[in-house]
């Protein structure tokens, strides 16, 4: 299956899927002027993953700031994700600033939703991430 790259600007985030190489990656901040229309071919592309995924997909999410209209374009994504745990053993990372409460609280809002692990990992600052 063919990855999807769609590189980070100032207003939109890093998606970086790619199966063969079993990376599936967003990140950075998240206020495009148009969130679903940023984040149809994400969806999209998660429809067509699901048909034949990895036996073990992990998700590495770690977004430093997201507008509201992303956070649903978000919800959308992780609840597509959730369909994709029906055929494929998932794991969703939320990486977290460790003083940023809300990216923690929102992730922790986004697991009670959904049957999928995830595990929730703090780092110092953006210098220290790494996936």
């Amino acid at each position: 299956m063919r990855s999807l790259i769609i590189e980070a600007t100032e207003d939109t985030p890093l998606v970086y899927f790619n199966p063969s190489e079993g990376k599936f990656i967003m990140e950075k901040s998240s206020l495009p002027e148009n969130a679903v229309e940023y984040y149809s071919p994400v969806l999209e592309w998660l429809k067509e993953y699901q048909q034949t995924p990895n036996p073990k997909t992990v998700f590495d999410f770690s977004l430093d700031y997201l507008n509201t209209a992303s956070s649903k374009q978000i919800f959308e994504v992780i609840m597509m994700i959730n369909k994709i745990s029906a055929v494929s053993d998932v794991t969703l990372r939320w990486h977290y600033d460790s003083i940023d409460e809300d990216m923690l609280g929102l992730g922790k809002r986004f697991s009670h939703l959904v049957n999928i692990k995830f595990e929730f990992i703090e780092y110092e600052n953006e210098d220290d991430f790494e996936i």
